[in-house]
């Protein structure tokens, strides 16, 4: 009873109250009924749960805003509001035959557990099964999925097209000179270095420059027996007289503008001056003033490095990719920010069983002598398809590691699985040699979702044709 004096108090208090209310204001209670139907529709009139874009584009705001050019987006009441969400099962019992025109093939579990049975049923929660119609179920190997799934999930879906893969490998690389453009200066007889001129190692010569001034002996007894058969009253003038020993001076490599200043004065001179064979860096000086210079020793080197050689290391793996006279990007670390072109030149027979990396070379261009021997390189191959190819995102792609496989949408909510062959991928695209046709629209986005779900039904449809039809209590994890 002291509990219950409260309580009697307040509503004391407050039937007091109202029936002032209603004295102060010429009112008359109404019923439960009446008030509850005029409340729903000032419910349904009242303020804006939230806003969206006047122009109905996907973009809402739970505040009043305005768009870019000052419009106002339009409010959305509770009764205007649209809800993708899958209705709610009617809580009338399912029969087991029909609904409409539609026949039941069975009952899947409430919670989404492989367990069907050809009859209603509860679970162990006393929560009713979901009954599953004749054509919700495909037999086609596709999944249907609801607008409100589709919108809740994110799919997204593009069609198949034709594009090129770009395909860059990279690898590190070195400069190297040009075999073919770099010469010795190397004596061919006895000979004594008489004076060097102003070269040093890393001067840059011209071709025929004068590099230094030499004496020898057999060159001298050549040029001697030379001036003698082309100067004697009994061969001079008769060529095949004179062409043994013009020969021979060539054989010494005596240079031929030497030879042809002995023809016009007549005379041998004592010493030879020797000249750059080609336009060039010093690579290398060894001459000295005085010394004595063996056959074969090199006295000078000399190389024109206008036109380079890139030495690239491609990993085993890309070799495949890689062929003779594709575009090459090269970028020295020294000049971050510029690119050198070239081609691949030769792919050389070998690969380092050490590293697994094959050797290329790479021709380039070096005009202002940028870059320089041993120098460290970064090269990008460019190894895309010459053509467009068909592709798709690399993100539609569903692998395995034995097989592959894209979701086809179909329409309508309908998505099928095919298995696809890959080729290239460049880009965030891959290739599809086999599977799709362009045109094909694949999902892009979401697919793991759906191939769950893919799956969920695949279970649910093997439980419900592997002999649960006969009897709804032996579904899985039930007792016999």
């Amino acid at each position: 009873m002291t509990r219950l004096a409260p309580i009697g108090t307040a509503a004391a208090i407050l039937a007091a109250a109202g029936a002032a209310l209603f004295a102060g204001h010429d009112l008359r209670p109404q019923s439960a009924s009446s008030f509850l139907a005029s409340a729903a529709p000032a419910a349904d009139a009242g303020s804006a749960i939230y806003f969206r874009d006047p122009d109905g584009k996907p973009l809402y705001s739970l505040m009043p805003k305005k768009t870019s050019d000052g419009r106002d987006y339009r409010p959305v009441r509770a009764s205007e509001d649209v809800s993708f969400d899958d209705p709610d099962p009617s809580p009338e019992p399912m029969t087991a035959d029909t609904k409409g025109d539609r026949k039941v093939k069975y009952y899947r579990n409430p919670m989404g557990l492989p367990d069907t049975s050809p009859v209603p049923k509860k679970d162990s929660m006393g929560m009713d099964y979901i009954a599953v119609y004749e054509g919700e179920d495909s037999d086609d190997g596709s999944i249907k999925l609801s607008p409100g799934k589709i919108q809740r999930s994110g799919v997204k879906s593009e069609p198949v097209e034709l594009r090129r893969i770009r395909t860059l490998v990279r690898a590190p690389g070195t400069i190297q000179l040009d075999e073919r453009r770099v010469s010795v200066v190397a004596m061919r007889a006895e000979s004594f270095v008489q004076k060097v001129a102003d070269v040093t190692t890393g001067s840059r010569v011209t071709k025929g420059q004068p590099l230094m001034e030499i004496y020898s002996s057999a060159v001298s007894s050549a040029a001697a027996e030379y001036l003698a058969t082309i100067t004697s009253r009994t061969t001079a003038g008769i060529e095949p007289y004179g062409r043994g020993s013009r020969q021979r001076l060539v054989n010494l490599d005596v240079p031929e503008t030497v030879i042809s200043e002995m023809e016009k004065s007549h005379s041998a001179p004592t010493t030879i001056q020797w000249s750059s064979p080609r336009d060039g860096i010093v690579l290398q000086r060894n001459a000295i003033e005085g010394m004595r210079a063996q056959p074969g020793d090199v006295l000078f080197r000399i190389a024109d490095i206008s036109q380079v050689w890139a030495t690239v290391d491609v990993a085993e793996r890309d070799l495949g990719t890689v062929a003779v006279g594709q575009p090459v990007t090269v970028r020295a670390r020294s000049y971050p920010g510029r690119d050198f072109k070239g081609r691949i030149s030769v792919i050389y027979p070998q690969v380092n069983k050490e590293t697994r990396t094959a050797r290329m070379r790479v021709e380039l261009e070096n005009a202002d002598l940028a870059l320089l021997p041993d120098m460290y390189v970064d090269a990008g191959i460019d190894t895309g398809t010459p053509s467009p190819v068909l592709s798709v995102a690399e993100s539609a792609v569903l692998d395995t590691g034995s097989r592959q496989a894209v979701l086809v949408d179909r329409g309508q909510g309908r998505f099928e699985p095919r298995e696809v062959k890959l080729g290239r991928h460049g880009d965030g695209y891959v290739e599809i040699r086999d599977g799709l046709a362009e045109g094909d629209t694949v999902v892009t986005s979401a697919n793991f979702l759906i191939d769950a779900e893919s799956n969920l039904k695949a279970a649910l449809k093997g439980f419900a044709e592997g002999g649960n039809a006969t009897d709804g209590d032996k579904a899985m994890g039930a007792r016999p």
